[in-house]
């Protein structure tokens, strides 16, 4: 099987999609019932969608990529909330298959990989009701180094430092999910680099991660969806024994963390249950 069939981005606009009851319901229907508690906790519909399309991206993407079946797909999740597939007789054709999700604002996301950790975050660029961007932004302040602050406080008028914020804390989250980490994990010691948002690359403690790689792009308006690549032997604990393999040779990894970064394939609510169905 091709590596590169591996490497899938997915996103679903939920604001073009205004459910009836009944039409939730028939979507729900698609998943097994363990699901449904974490989709019906939330009060909201519009977090209801978000959680309903999250679950239906993963086993849609399972499905169209590794052929199982949607009744022999089990998927569960880490401690730390990291989702990842079950089944010991299930042939999945990468060396390390693994994926992560993402939604906030308007749209969710998927991505997967076959040999390297994946993690996925999507931002929407907005602050709560009733306060200022600044008053916003100064509350996250010791989530940064020293020079990511520099970087978000001088980036120019409000809007633009809401928006160098959130590029930076997207490319933060989906580095510590591809891990399968929690947010207890250090945020301040995770400084990222870049050239004009291209060139992307981490320094951890002050040590550059040279076998990682990572993309930011824009989603519509005001949302930013960053995308993590890297070793599988970084992974947490609790993550890494649901890896298939976590040691690679350097011609193998390099292999899979060289890979082309796809581009996202916009997808509607139908689209989704058309593949599940």
């Amino acid at each position: 099987m091709e590596l590169e069939k591996g490497v899938q981005r997915w996103v679903v606009d939920i604001a073009e999609w205004e459910p009836s009851s009944d039409d939730f319901s028939q979507a729900m229907a698609f998943l097994p019932h363990h699901e449904y508690a974490s989709i019906t906790r939330f009060v909201k519909l519009e977090d209801r969608k978000r959680a309903l399309v999250s679950r239906l991206l993963q086993y849609a993407l399972v499905h169209q990529v590794l052929g199982i079946t949607f009744d022999d797909i089990v998927i569960r999740r880490t401690p730390e909330g990291k989702p990842f597939l079950v089944g010991e007789n299930v042939k999945l054709g990468f060396p390390n298959f693994n994926f992560n999700a993402s939604h906030h604002g308007d749209y969710v996301a998927i991505a997967s990989e076959p040999i390297c950790l994946v993690g996925v975050d999507i931002v929407s660029h907005s602050i709560p009701v009733n306060e200022t961007a600044d008053k916003f932004i100064q509350s996250f302040s010791s989530y940064f180094s020293s020079l990511e602050w520099y970087c978000i406080l001088n980036a120019g008028s409000s809007d633009e430092m809401l928006k160098t914020f959130y590029r930076y804390w997207s490319l933060k989250e989906s580095f510590v999910k591809a891990m399968g980490s929690g947010v207890g994990y250090k945020l301040d010691e995770v400084e990222f680099h870049h050239k004009s948002w291209d060139d992307i690359f981490v320094k951890v403690a002050g040590r550059k991660l040279k076998d990682w790689k990572f993309w930011l792009l824009e989603l519509g308006q005001n949302h930013s969806v960053s995308i993590a690549r890297g070793h599988p032997r970084t992974a947490i604990t609790s993550y890494k024994r649901t890896l298939k393999q976590t040691e690679f040779d350097d011609k193998e990894y390099d292999l899979g963390l060289h890979l082309p970064n796809a581009s996202f394939t916009f997808l509607t609510v139908k689209d989704l249950i058309q593949l599940c169905s």
